[in-house]
């Protein structure tokens, strides 16, 4: 455990809250101090849940420390039953409340509550968020899940879906209408959306779809073994991944392949878009392993990128990234430090970022398009809209999400190089307000327009800047003008080039020509 100011996992427990939020019927009771309260917030305030999480925090206080705080805890855990009436209990600690050591698995079991109760022992200065997600979950079905009879219809489970998930909601309509499509029914979706009940008959289906790995392949494989249910391995992200999906599907339930791709136009999009946009482009891709894995597919063989660089947070996944990027040939970043990720970044100079909302921030920063493609996330990434990322519509709106930072970036770049236009200069407001435009102040008394002071512009913009020191050379107003046609995505490397072009030959001033000159030579 480490002070940071940005974090991509929570501690394990608030993996468990996952779990706990997206079922029904389920309480979780969690020794924690008051401080520990915070987490309601995520599923309320960022993923816009209509109710709270079904939670019971003990928030014991720092005075409740110099005597017994056991008893807290058991009149938590009973004031939770006697109010909900779940179906099952789970018990656990936060990472503050782990130190005092309380035990709080033991405690609930001698309270003989009449529905069962589960303990969870999550290492919380090991173990981060996704470990307890998948933990929890496991626990849950190795106590509940029982063999049964099979369906007599072909049926799966879709397994891995929690609160907070990215995209969760929609994945599981597009998976089940995939499915549909084959003849195959669902006969349960765990934990999300799910009771103990549920839990209890997901014996009765054929085969698990495992949606995200990090979040249920423990369970799935205790489901293979002790319940003889063989799961899914392909995550149906992008087009090729769905047919692979599909094929695989078909062949665990013994039925002919079957893939409705009327809908489906991100191929022919990224056939017929301008080149510009797509063909070549530099990404770098960070984000949780499933996603990044798919992601890195999609990049290179199916919208035309150049993949320059990927990695993960979760080191569960760090196996699987690796052997991702030895498939193409760049190195593996495995960290779980943002500031590591960006000077990744900032090294590999990408024209595009793939990842979550903290390299949104990242590329804010370094003026790179960004697209957001894996959790965590923010409240924009939890739409009313329908927008999952498996099948067919998913690799629909994958095209958009990815397309649009890179059109917008263009049309920026195309408004900056007509700055000094009467119409788009920096004065004259908004270019549909017409006549009531301002003129620009060199049209006026023919002289330059002045200079914002540096303290005055936004970062992005003093970015573009001489730099105040370590710099010996000039650059003169003809050649800052021709720096601003460059596109502002990569202007900062042109300038970079240009100023150590100008150093090493010993150019104190940088001309339009001395700019030219460098380009060449580095294009060479």
């Amino acid at each position: 455990m480490k002070l940071t100011v940005w974090t991509y996992e929570g501690p394990p427990h608030v993996g468990a809250m996952r779990v706990a939020t997206g079922m029904t019927g389920l309480h979780y009771v969690l020794h924690a101090p008051q401080g520990d309260t915070y987490a309601d917030l995520l599923f309320t305030m960022i993923e816009r849940r209509d109710h709270r999480p079904p939670v019971t925090f003990t928030t014991f206080q720092a005075r409740d420390l110099g005597a017994d705080t056991a008893h807290l805890f058991k009149d938590a855990c009973q004031r939770a039953y006697d109010r909900f009436q779940p179906e099952a209990i789970i018990v656990g600690a936060s990472c503050t409340a782990e130190l005092i050591q309380d035990d709080p698995g033991g405690m609930a079991e001698t309270m003989g509550l009449p529905v069962p109760t589960i303990p969870l022992e999550l290492p919380s200065y090991q173990r981060k968020e996704n470990f307890g997600a998948d933990e929890t979950f496991f626990q849950i079905v190795r106590t509940l899940a029982r063999p049964a009879e099979r369906t007599a219809q072909i049926t799966a489970n879709l397994i891995g879906p929690t609160g907070l998930g990215f995209r969760h909601r929609d994945d599981i309509a597009e998976v089940t209408a995939l499915l549909s499509d084959m003849g195959i029914s669902v006969n349960a979706v765990a934990p999300m959306t799910s009771s103990p009940s549920d839990i209890a008959r997901l014996g009765a289906a054929h085969f698990n779809v495992l949606m995200y790995p990090e979040t249920a392949e423990t369970a799935a494989r205790w489901m293979e073994r002790e319940l003889g249910l063989p799961y899914s391995k392909v995550v149906p992200i992008g087009v090729g991944a769905t047919r692979d999906f599909v094929a695989e599907v078909a062949d665990l339930a013994g039925v002919a392949p079957y893939l409705d791709d009327s809908r489906l136009r991100l191929p022919w999009y990224s056939k017929s878009v301008d080149s510009t946009y797509l063909t070549g482009k530099r990404v770098f891709l960070f984000g949780d392993g499933t996603h990044v894995k798919a992601a890195a597919r999609i990049a290179r063989d199916e919208m035309g990128f150049e993949v320059v660089g990927l990695g993960c947070y979760n080191r569960e996944m760090a196996r699987d990234i690796r052997a991702v990027a030895k498939g193409f040939g760049v190195a593996p970043l495995i960290t779980d430090d943002y500031l590591e990720v960006e000077r990744t970044i900032e090294e590999l100079s990408p024209e595009m970022i793939l990842g979550t909302q903290m390299e949104r921030h990242i590329g804010k920063r370094l003026g790179i398009p960004c697209a957001v493609i894996s959790a965590p996330v923010h409240v924009q990434d939890f739409p009313a809209r329908y927008s999952p990322q498996m099948g067919i519509e998913g690799a629909n709106v994958i095209f958009d999400t990815w397309v649009h930072p890179l059109v917008m970036g263009l049309e920026e770049h195309l408004l900056t190089m007509f700055r000094e236009d009467f119409e788009f200069h920096d004065a004259a407001g908004p270019s549909h307000h017409g006549g009531k435009a301002a003129p620009r102040v060199e049209d006026v008394d023919g002289g330059p327009a002045p200079q914002t002071p540096r303290e005055y512009l936004e970062p992005e913009e003093a970015a573009d800047l001489v730099p105040a020191s370590t710099v010996s050379v000039i650059w003169l107003p003809a050649a800052e003008k021709e720096l601003k046609k460059i596109p502002f995505f990569v202007r900062g490397k042109a300038r970079r080039n240009t100023e150590t072009f100008a150093a090493e030959r010993g150019v104190s001033e940088i001309s339009v020509d001395t700019l030219y000159e460098a380009k060449a030579h580095y294009a060479r």
